[in-house]
Order: C-alpha cells, then structure tokens, then sequence
C-alpha cells in the first residue's frame, strides 16, 4: 500500500527539529503532546547505490501514522527521489497467524485447562487436535467476529484449544516496518531523518505543593511547590536514548478512528527522574515547548516521571468561596415560566439547599512570587504539615495552561466548620410596570478560632435586564450576571448579607 509524504508534516518536522551538524551523531528526539500523540525524528543512515533502491527500517511504532512520514536529508546536501512508501504494521499475533492458516489444517493444544495459560507439552491434560481453519477472525479490534473451525467434520465458532503452528513459518514480522523505493542518480551514504507521527506518546503536568503547620487561615502563608511532568510510552516501541520536548497547549489535531490502536498493554513500574540541568520552556508559535534539556530511556509500557520546576517560599493565600445556587448553574429561566424574558416563578434559585462553603488557595505566577514560568495544565494537590511533622493531603484540583502574571486557583474541598444559608425574604411582580422586585439574605457562620473572609457569589439569573435596589455590602461584577460580595466572619460569629434586585422587561 502507498502513502504520499505529507509537505506540511516535513514543515512541522523541519521546524520542531533541532538542526543538528553533520558531525555529530543525533538520537531519537521525541516532542510529545497533551493528546496522546508526538512527533518522532531520528536519524537514518541510507546506503544508496545508483539506481533503484529497496530501505527498510523497523525503527517506528505501531501506533505511526503513515500519511505522516518524512524521509529527508536535513542537510540539503544530497538528491534522492522516494518513488514508493510503505508501512507493515501486520506484526505477528495469534490473529495474524490464524488468518495466515485460514484454510489450511493445523493442530491444536486441547485440554481441561484455560487455553489461555501456558501448558507445558508433557502435560498429562494435553490432547491434540486437529483443526481446519475455515474462518479467521479479520482483526481483535472486532471480538465479534469469531472464528469458524471444523474439526472432525463439524463446525465450531470457537477455538478447539490453543492453536499451535509450525516454526517454519515464514514471513513473520515481529515488529512494524517500513520500506522504502527510493531512486538515487548516484551512490552514496548519508545520515537521514526519518520523522513521523505517532499515538501512544502522552504526558501531563502534576504540582505538590505543601504548606507549613500553622498559618492563619485568612492570611498569606510561604509554601514550596513542586512540579512534575508524567510521560506515558504505549507507542509499542522502546526508544533507549531519546531527546524528549513538550508541548502544552490545545494543538488541534484530528483522532484516528476508535480502535486504530492496540489497547491493554501491560504497565511498567512508573520511574522518576531529578534532571540534572534544568528544564527550559520558550514560546512557540501560539504554544509552549518544554525542553527536558537530557537524554532519557522511554520503554514501551514505562511511565516517567521528570521533575520540571520547584520554587521555595511562594505566597499561598486562602479565601473561602460561598456560592448558594452553584449546583443550579447559570439559567435565565424556563420557556414554560419566561415573561418577555423574565422567570416570574417565586422559587426559581431556591431549591439547592447549598450551605458548603469553598475552600480557594490562589497562588500568583509572578518573578516575585518565585514563578514566573508559564505552567501547562495538569493536577495540583495540596499538603500540610501536622503538629507531628508529617504532611497530610488536604485536596487537589485540576488547573489549566496558566501563563505568567496569571493567578492558579486550587478549589481544595469545602469548610468544616464555615458554612452559609441562603433565603428568599422578599417577592413581587408588577404586570403594568413591567418589573420584578427580589430580596435576599444570606448569612456565613464561622466556628473557626481565627475570622476568613468569604466572597459571597449571587448571580442574577432571572433575565437580562436588573438593577440592584440596596445592599449591605459593596460588590464587584465579576459577569453581566454575576456578583461577588466579600465577607468578613469574625471569629466564632457571623455575618449577614442583604440585598435587593429589580428586573424589567
């Protein structure tokens, strides 16, 4: 089969690469993306004589992309014409040897036992049989396609044991290849690259951060924050010395169809690694490329871990978070309840009964606050120091790409003891004047030693058009239909909000 070389893949291999001189003896570099693919170059050495050559290599993965291949000198200093592509990912499995037997008769391995285990040819349970392969199934993406087996003049759409072939066989691959015709003017040797893209490549970002013991719970406190980088290899290849970068950020790229792929292999002991140098990040195009900056070993199956950055004494501020309709999420009423726009029901927002109270640790990637990196989406958990030493896991949360001067916000769970109630203490509706007057009081108690301060959310859902009427406190408008009020909860007390809205129409 043929694919063509893609011009726009040699464009993204050219520029991704790092041009390297030709003296010097380049090793596999992978970028890896978020979304469990990455770009591959290593280099190739083509020994052309003049003519019509036949390239083989078996220095790719099973999960390539063929269409996406390049094979090109980087140079620029040699002339060479690919006239064919082709890629074998045909590598030997038992399906691939049943349809290779597809009607010829082999024996198989019967017995009590699970066919799935291996049973040693002695085995006092073992029996041969013989079996004519009448149908293979066509691939194990597809379960229900079984087999069709005659054995003694039936039919059967199982396997009647464990199927065993003869060792002659001949033209297995035991690892995907492809192969090149390539036309040379001249003979000649050089170092090629070969670059291609993959799937089963994949990482992400996770960050540690752990606070000191004590620390007043309103206030800024000095925590050390860790941050890793967790490389997933299921490419089915191992690539022993590779130069690793990663790309954060939302490349748009099109998914091979569902089971394209092999799924269910077995994982490897996750590794980590402390890089000796440090790990460097520059913007690229509309994205941003970490460089690992070291060779590093990938097996096919391995999880590893690299650490990235690590800062000491970053500002960790808490506040607290009281959203009474959060579980109703955003609405502008109903089209059964709606009146020129507006949701005239009396207990529209009412009917959550939410008293939790957030928990928010904000961190600034600011220079001045020991950052200043951009840092790619990922998890980030929390720990703090008991009164024994030891850290205690106290919430994690998923962030994403943050670039620099941004905030990270980590919602770690809801307070014990800082909770809200929320009600409705006014309603009334107006048809001639076309408006809508609502009244509500929410009230935070805090049975904390120390006072928090609480940003109240209240969100003006009924319709587009509202004026808020009185207030006890001053807000800030974080959306059209959005309000934060911030609170603060003296210890061992409370706090009460009022406030009343009018909608028009």
């Amino acid at each position: 089969m043929r694919f063509p070389v893609s011009l726009l893949l040699a464009c993204l291999a050219a520029t991704a690469a790092a041009q390297q001189p030709e003296t010097t003896s380049p090793s596999t570099a992978l970028t890896i993306y978020n979304d469990d693919f990455a770009v591959a170059r290593m280099p190739l050495d083509l020994d052309l004589h003049s003519g019509l050559n036949e390239i083989r290599t078996n220095q790719v993965t099973t999960k390539l992309e063929p269409d996406s291949v390049v094979l090109r000198d980087a140079t620029g200093k040699h002339t060479f014409r690919i006239l064919e592509q082709n890629y074998d990912a045909g590598v030997v499995d038992q399906t691939y040897m049943l349809r290779k037997y597809e009607g010829k008769t082999i024996t198989f391995r019967a017995g009590t036992f699970p066919v799935s285990n291996p049973v040693p040819a002695d085995h006092p349970e073992w029996r041969p049989v013989q079996g004519t392969i009448i149908r293979a199934p066509r691939s194990e993406r597809f379960p229900d396609n079984e087999p069709l087996i005659e054995v003694d003049g039936q039919l059967q759409f199982q396997l009647p044991g464990l199927p065993i072939f003869p060792a002659s066989t001949d033209g297995l691959l035991l690892k995907p290849e492809l192969r090149w015709q390539i036309d040379s003017t001249t003979a000649q040797k050089l170092s090629a690259e070969l670059a291609y893209i993959t799937g089963g490549l994949s990482w992400q970002a996770t960050y540690n951060v752990v606070a000191p013991r004590t620390g007043d719970a309103a206030s800024q406190e000095k925590a050390d924050l860790t941050g890793w980088v967790t490389i997933r290899n299921d490419s089915g290849t191992e690539f022993p010395a590779a130069r690793i970068k990663l790309m954060a950020g939302d490349v748009a790229k099109i998914q091979p169809q569902t089971g394209a792929y092999v799924t269910n292999r077995p994982m490897m002991m996750a590794q980590s690694v402390n890089v000796n140098g440090e790990v460097t990040q520059k913007p690229f195009d509309d994205f941003h490329l970490y460089d690992l900056n070291r060779t590093v070993s990938l097996r096919d199956g391995e999880t590893k871990q690299v650490q990235f950055i690590e800062a000491s004494g970053i500002t960790l501020e808490r506040t607290y978070v009281y959203d009474g309709t959060h579980q109703l999420g955003p609405q502008l009423g109903n089209v059964n309840s709606n009146y020129a726009g507006v949701n005239q029901q009396p207990n529209f927002g009412l009917d959550s009964g939410n008293n939790k109270v957030l928990i928010v640790e904000q961190i600034k990637n600011t220079q001045a606050n020991h950052l200043g990196m951009p840092l790619p989406a990922g998890r980030i958990r929390l720990y703090r120091q008991d009164a024994d030493g030891q850290m205690e896991f106290i919430g994690e949360s998923m962030i994403n790409h943050t670039p620099t001067e941004d905030t990270v916000k980590v919602t770690t769970g809801s307070a014990f003891d800082v909770k809200g109630t929320r009600r409705q203490t006014d309603f009334r509706i107006n048809q001639n004047a076309h408006d809508l007057d609502e009244s509500f009081e929410i009230v935070v108690t805090n049975q904390k030693a120390e006072p928090v301060k609480v940003r109240i959310v209240e969100h003006m859902n009924r319709g587009e058009n509202w004026e808020i009427q009185t207030k006890s406190a001053d807000y800030t408008k974080l959306d059209s239909h959005t309000l934060e009020f911030p609170i603060d909860i003296p210890a061992k007390g409370e706090a009460k909000l009022t406030y009343a809205v009018r909608y028009t129409w």
